[in-house]
């Protein structure tokens, strides 16, 4: 590790460090300022990844995000359930994140840090190890080009995995209380003095509008072509952002129109939804191709649901299973009907039952 640590900064937290100047910038552009470095293993990656990367952009300017290889990480903790390639593809999409490195090493250095011409790393606030117990984040924490960030509670992926393996209805109760994920949505808003987003929140059509406000979103323009997908969007995957990318290439704004936990149990039936309603919308609206997220979307997509948002194109994928609810219409009969309807080929044929398949052969196969 290197002894070199420059002269960027103390160690402070993300959170303290927001009210206080920012250091310059290291990189050699300085149109782009200060620039932040993440990295991680990103495997199965769910909105609590995306809250982190948001908080480490509110740090700077622009946002570098490692990926570690396949087997770097089999090397330190074991073989990921997603391949690098799903995992680097699945980051790339985030909001926040300005550029990927592939294959960044999985002990992070000042060398790092500075090859990538970036100011300092940030990371949660928990202690990430290497195969010989050393703390991997040692050499720039050292060199106070370090920040911490704090983790989204209630989150991470061996939660969600044990709730796979439990195959336990409890984790999606009914009851939920929209006020429990205020913080999380407010989190994932890019403006740190953002109040609550949820005064506006319709009880007809509740959206996540005022969000996107703090964030990068936009109401649609007057000549926006306005599309429309809708779904359960569970555990969301390279499938979801695949189907995403080329429905947004129809029009100018998508609208994202996310099912509520009754309705996905109705079709999907099971255990099914793995994540709760507000958990969906927020890993959704993480994503690049999103500029506006309907939550708890009618089943059917009706007349009152085209006019409130101006939907030009209703898209549905032709490799995503249908969500056919036993003994009720077509939810695409309308749009079918106005010649509204477009089947897309995402190219991907991931879904959510092949994630939780793999990720159970993947715990009995390394168990």
């Amino acid at each position: 590790m290197s002894n070199d640590c420059g002269n960027v900064g103390s160690g402070d937290s993300a959170e303290s460090l927001s009210h206080q100047e920012v250091p310059k910038a290291a990189g050699n552009d300085p149109s782009k300022g200060v620039r932040v470095w993440c990295d991680g293993c990103y495997d199965m990656v769910h909105f609590g990844h995306a809250n982190q990367l948001r908080q480490a952009k509110q740090l700077g300017g622009y946002l570098i995000v490692g990926v570690h290889t396949d087997e770097e990480i089999e090397m330190h903790k074991g073989p990921p359930v997603f391949s690098e390639q799903e995992r680097y593809r699945m980051v790339r999409g985030i909001k926040w994140v300005d550029e990927v490195v592939e294959g960044a090493p999985y002990v992070t250095t000042v060398e790092t840090l500075d090859k990538y011409n970036c100011d300092f790393c940030v990371h949660g606030d928990d202690i990430t190890l290497s195969a010989d117990g050393t703390d991997t984040y040692a050499d720039v924490k050292k060199c106070g080009r370090y920040r911490e960030c704090m983790r989204t509670s209630g989150i991470s992926t061996t939660d969600l995995v044990g709730r796979m393996l439990l195959l336990t209805k409890t984790h999606h109760s009914f009851a939920d209380d929209i006020a429990k994920h205020e913080e999380r949505a407010r989190f994932l808003s890019m403006d740190r003095k953002a109040v609550s987003p949820w005064t506006r929140v319709s009880r007809f059509l509740p959206s996540t509008r005022t969000i996107m406000q703090f964030a990068e979103g936009r109401s649609p323009g007057k000549d926006d072509v306005v599309v429309y997908v809708s779904g359960a969007f569970d555990l969301f995957h390279i499938g979801h952002l695949c189907f995403l990318e080329e429905a947004r290439k129809l029009g100018d704004y998508l609208v994202v129109g996310i099912h509520n936990d009754q309705v996905v149990n109705a079709y999907k039936g099971g255990n099914h939804p793995i994540m709760s309603l507000h958990e969906r919308v927020l890993s959704v609206l993480a994503y690049k191709p999103v500029s506006e997220v309907v939550i708890g979307a009618p089943y059917l997509v009706t007349d009152d649901l085209i006019k409130r948002f101006k939907i030009q194109i209703v898209a549905k994928g032709i490799r995503l299973p249908d969500h056919q609810m036993p003994g009720e219409p077509d939810p695409f009969k309308l749009p079918r009907e106005r010649n509204m309807l477009r089947l897309i080929d995402s190219g991907s044929n991931m879904s959510t039952d092949q994630i939780i398949t793999r990720i159970i052969d993947h715990r009995y196969k390394h168990q």
